[in-house]
């Protein structure tokens, strides 16, 4: 007779087994309609899945973002069975989830195409439409590897035949078709609503690109026909403000195969990359930090000493010369270590924060390469925090202080707080984990942050706090981050003079705001769509002439200016002013800045803001005061609005 206890705490009790689904209809056939899965023991399972124990039980809906995920690994399925209707050669390998979708991929003897597309959709939509019923079924491992041999399903066959001896094996069956997998599946396919097939690619069996190539159909799927429009809008929002494509239009940047991965800077990108880079070198030097800079290429063997070379071997740039190895730095935090083992220092020198903006290398697969988002040769506002134990709440909560303000200039106010924990394979001990652990889950308490844990995410040397922004449309981006360790600084010998005369080990804590600013800007190019604020434009006013006469007094403008620190150039092409409006429209310039007969006459200026607004003439004072205050405000002003 197990009781079932529900999430608000209340009880029923059943005088046998019940399933998920029974459970659901004793509460109400509302819930009983729309239950899709069932959480049990916090374990997500079918809702044909029998309970005979006590059990706590939640009933999961597609309002439940669990739900979502079995709506979206069903819907995978469902591409599966299409295929195979409509394509009945096709060999069908894995189908996962992903953000906001799934995939799954197909060994076909020929492409796709987006016309296939469209029909394998309409087939989704009329197997949805039938209202299939979804049931699950354990075989033995012989019964399933005969089953898919019938069918000719060479890969489902590999996979069965490495799965754990013992682990039990279940197919999921829909119509006439069916597939292995672990589930919870909804229990019919008419759950499935609102889904969209959205492009096919290339994938390598199991990632290896020595296996053979397989096609990748991706789709999103959602609960409903609004979540589903309203997420395809974002995806064209998105595609709109693609930073490849605006970067190219706004002229900041390229990239090209002679270098993959590396970012060849223009001049307009290059003014925004050195616009943060001096800020944040004002802010550092607000917040204590000291700056250094240290080498690009370093003797292999400080990445043996500090684990990195075990860990990230793959990602490492390495070369040889004088009968040694080397490495290009992959990251900044062993070199740091070797800046604090120069000289003895005392536990007054602590905490000692040292930051670089340091030049990294890493071998990223091709594959990941996505213009500046994801690049192999990057730079990040790199810092490490030498410091005692007692001092790592102070520092954390003190970083998470400057962290806000940076991240208000820029114009994010919303800021998503991640614990990242100890993941299975780390160097240290459980006991340094324990303390690492709690000392920044006390940082985020004391700062009364609202916060989640990761588990098993966290670094190999300690675990981390991961800040996360959201963009104008929506999508979150993973950004800053500090990082507890107290295993690099004793396997590299750092060491400082306690109170008491005797040699203790720091702590040390890695800490990035902007991470990579490839990627940072990347991001900014995409949220602001190219319309950067005025502190971060690469030119903030354009001066347009009318006619000739005014060139020298455009000159002289344009002097004033540059010497008040203004990025400003001068148009004085043989134009129609119109036309010249309209391009550096295009161009996003914040001010453009027009000059007349009237204008010279009277020492002013006409100016006109970005979207259009007509400011009308203005002297110089007032043009000084009005540029001065819109880089004043930084994107404060966007983010509060």
């Amino acid at each position: 007779m197990p009781v079932i206890t529900l999430p608000d705490n209340s009880q029923r009790q059943f005088e046998q087994a019940v399933t998920v689904e029974q459970v659901a209809a004793d509460i109400g056939p509302g819930l009983a309609k729309a239950a899709i899965a069932g959480k049990v023991d916090g374990r997500l399972v079918d809702t044909s899945y029998t309970i005979a124990h006590d059990a706590e039980l939640a009933i999961i809906t597609e309002r439940d973002e669990d739900g979502l995920e079995v709506i979206r690994h069903s819907t995978a399925h469902l591409l599966a069975m299409a295929v195979q209707d409509l394509f009945p050669g096709a060999q069908v390998t894995i189908g996962p989830t992903v953000e906001d979708g799934f995939y799954y991929d197909f060994a076909f003897e020929r492409a796709f195409t987006p016309e296939d597309l469209e029909k394998i959709e309409a087939r989704m939509e009329e197997l949805a439409g039938e209202d299939l019923p979804v049931s699950r079924v354990v075989m033995s491992r012989e019964q399933a590897v005969d089953t898919f041999a019938a069918l000719g399903e060479e890969y489902k066959v590999e996979i069965i035949k490495e799965l754990p001896e013992g682990e039990e094996i279940s197919l999921y069956r829909q119509g006439e078709w069916m597939d292995l997998c672990r589930g919870p599946h909804v229990p019919s396919t008419g759950k499935l609503k609102a889904f969209k097939l959205t492009k096919v690619a290339g994938a390598y069996w199991r990632g290896d690109q020595n296996n053979a190539m397989l096609q990748r159909i991706y789709g999103t799927a959602w609960p409903n026909k609004k979540a589903l429009k309203a997420y395809l809008n974002r995806i064209a929002e998105a595609e709109k403000r693609d930073h490849r494509k605006v970067g190219k239009k706004l002229d900041l940047f390229h990239m090209q195969e002679e270098a993959p991965g590396m970012v060849f800077w223009h001049p307009k990108g290059w003014s925004i990359y050195q616009a943060i880079e001096q800020y944040m070198r004002g802010k550092q030097i607000q917040h204590g930090y000291q700056e250094i800079k240290t080498p690009q290429v370093v003797d292999l063997s400080l990445w043996q000493k500090s684990g990195h070379a075990d860990k990230f071997a793959d990602g490492m740039f390495t070369l040889s010369a004088d009968e040694r190895d080397f490495a290009v730095k992959p990251m900044n935090c062993p070199c740091h270590v070797q800046v604090f083992n120069q000289g003895l220092r005392s536990y007054r020198d602590l905490p000692l924060r040292l930051a670089e903006f340091g030049s990294c290398h890493r071998n990223e697969p091709s594959g990941s390469l996505h213009g500046i988002m994801r690049v192999r040769g990057f730079t990040q506002d790199d810092a490490h925090i030498f410091c005692t134990e007692a001092q790592i709440q102070s520092e954390v909560a003190s970083f998470i202080d400057f962290l806000h303000d940076v991240y208000a200039d820029f114009g994010f106010s919303e800021v998503i707080y991640r614990l990242s924990t100890r993941p299975e394979q780390r160097v240290g001990s459980d006991e340094d984990w324990d303390r690492a652990e709690q000392a920044l889950a006390q940082a985020l308490d004391g700062k009364s942050l609202p916060w989640e844990t990761l588990p098993g995410e966290g670094a190999f040397y300690g675990p981390k706090i991961e800040f996360s922004l959201k963009d104008c449309i929506g999508r979150v981006w993973q950004l800053g981050t500090i990082q507890v360790d107290f295993s690099m600084p004793g396997r590299l010998g750092a060491q400082y003079v306690d109170e008491g005369g005797q040699r203790k080990t720091p702590v040390m804590l890695h800490r990035a705001i902007l991470g990579s600013f490839e990627r940072f800007i990347g991001i900014l190019i995409e949220h602001y769509e190219g319309a950067f604020p005025m502190w971060l434009a690469p030119e903030q006013a354009v001066i347009c002439n009318i006619t000739d006469s005014q060139a020298e007094y455009v000159g002289e403008l344009q002097k004033i200016l540059q010497e008040r620190g203004f990025r400003v150039r001068s148009d004085l092409r043989n134009e129609k002013i119109g036309f010249k409006i309209r391009e550096h429209t295009i161009q996003k310039v914040p001010y453009i800045l027009v000059v007349g007969d009237k204008e010279v006459e009277n020492r002013t200026v006409a100016v006109r803001e970005r979207g259009g607004k007509d400011l009308g003439s203005i002297d110089h004072d007032a043009l000084m005061t009005l540029l001065a205050e819109s880089v004043a405000v930084r994107s404060r002003a966007i983010s509060e609005s």
